[in-house]
């Protein structure tokens, strides 16, 4: 992982010795059971249990073995011999490396999940607060990024939201899918480990037991939990990018904050760059390249090899981490994000009513035209509008094809006729009871 985009509570998760931690506790819990089952002797395991608790392990020690075995969890248990004595010689039995290491990585990334979620609901929070300030502020929708029709910036802000909250359900369907433990021995068959000990494990640990172990968990799972990452990071960089492009000298609609202090440019003083968004959007693409290897790794050879095991050591801390950090910036830039409404409403203006087209071309409609010629009629307005020769409003007035009197044109330009079901979709997105309660605030 990048320590310049870490959070210390997301990188301690992949930190050594909260591995080695997690490490020790899936083997003194199964060796609880096996004791339970008259596997090693009861003493043996609250020896585990007494000695290795506490223990700080030693991850400069657990390496210079590892040099030498060259096995990683060989290594972790030689250690774990030199803290906890002559009764260490009862752990491990019947189990297999993938056993210790698969459910380790379970457990760290169930963790970090739960971060994640948290980070979401910062940003939701965020999101509910700006989308209900803004409820009905005018801006112009943009289609192929040219203007389309009149829209309010609390509904930008609640499509969002929304999005967000998919974000969440994605994670913990995640969590749900990635928390599995697999305690099933060589070749996942149970020959030297009762599966009571698999269920014991579990259960110590939140997590569930994976049905079928081929002495590694399948990486369908990994591989689904890497996806929905990236669909999160994705979601980010979406609102990322909306802010980037609002922030525009020439639209100049919402802007990230700008501390006291802060500066732009080493060598243009009046620079305010949209820093932030752009640092989100980088990360949300560096999240996403965790994806295609996590596929990848769900094709293993026959029951287990480890061409996946040096992928997922950089992806896992590096997707969750940088996600983590990612989550809780956008939270913030969304908290402290400027508004501009005037410039909004001046930016709606710069085509001089062409906002309004759908509805006089619809009103030509009810009044009797045949579409196709209303169509005509309206851009031909239109296309002299854009090229500088008048307001569309008075080009319309001018038109003998245009059917309707000035009073009704006059009318089809209201401004509040766009948000009528404004609070249709917020009640939709929030629900009613926030809906009421907005409401009473007013």
């Amino acid at each position: 992982m990048i320590p310049r985009y870490a959070r210390k509570e997301a990188a301690d998760i992949w930190s050594p010795q909260t591995r080695f931690k997690i490490m020790f506790e899936i083997e003194a819990h199964a060796a609880d059971k096996m004791a339970e089952l008259g596997v090693i002797p009861k003493l043996a395991a609250q020896t585990i249990w007494e000695k290795g608790r506490d223990a700080i392990w030693d991850a400069d020690r657990i390496d210079e073995i590892e040099r030498e075995v060259k096995h990683d969890v060989i290594a972790f248990l030689t250690h774990v011999t030199e803290i906890v004595g002559p009764e260490a010689r009862f752990l491990h039995q019947g189990m297999t490396s993938s056993d210790v290491n698969d459910t380790a990585l379970a457990v760290q990334l169930s963790r970090a999940t739960d971060l994640l979620i948290d980070d979401v609901d910062m940003v939701l929070t965020a999101l509910k607060r700006r989308a209900f300030e803004h409820r009905l502020t005018p801006t112009v929708g943009r289609s192929h990024a040219i203007h389309a029709e009149p829209t309010t910036f609390g509904l930008k802000l609640a499509g969002h939201y929304a999005e967000f909250q998919r974000a969440k359900e994605r994670l913990a369907m995640a969590k749900f899918e990635i928390a599995t433990c697999a305690i099933s021995g060589a070749v996942g068959t149970f020959a030297n480990v009762a599966p009571e000990v698999e269920a014991h494990v579990a259960e110590q640990l939140g997590l569930a037991v994976e049905p079928v172990s081929t002495q590694v968990i399948p990486r369908d799972r990994h591989a689904a939990y890497f996806a929905a990452l990236g669909v999160v990071a994705s979601s980010i960089e979406r609102l990322a990018t909306e802010i980037r492009h609002l922030q525009r000298t020439e639209v100049l609609e919402a802007e990230e904050p700008f501390e006291v202090g802060q500066k732009g440019s080493s060598a243009m003083p009046h620079k305010r760059n949209p820093i932030l968004t752009e640092n989100l959007t980088g990360l949300a693409r560096l999240i996403r390249s965790a994806v295609v290897p996590a596929m990848e790794n769900v094709t293993l050879w026959h029951e287990r090899d480890i061409s996946h095991s040096s992928v997922e050591r950089g992806i896992a801390p590096d997707a969750t981490v940088h996600l983590d950090f990612a989550l809780r910036r956008l939270a913030g830039v969304v908290e402290r994000l400027v508004i501009y409404p005037e410039n909004m409403l001046k930016n709606m203006d710069r085509l001089g009513g062409l906002v309004h087209s759908q509805r006089v071309m619809l009103a030509l409609t009810q009044k009797g035209v045949a579409r196709e010629t209303a169509y005509a009629s309206v851009q031909g307005a239109a296309m002299k509008v854009w090229r500088g020769e008048g307001l569309f409003i008075d080009l319309l007035l001018a038109d003998e094809t245009v059917t309707l009197s000035e009073a009704e044109i006059r009318d089809l330009f209201d401004l509040g006729y766009h948000f009528k079901n404004v609070d249709v979709i917020f009640a939709r997105v929030f629900g009613q009871e926030a809906m009421a309660m907005a409401k009473a605030a007013e």
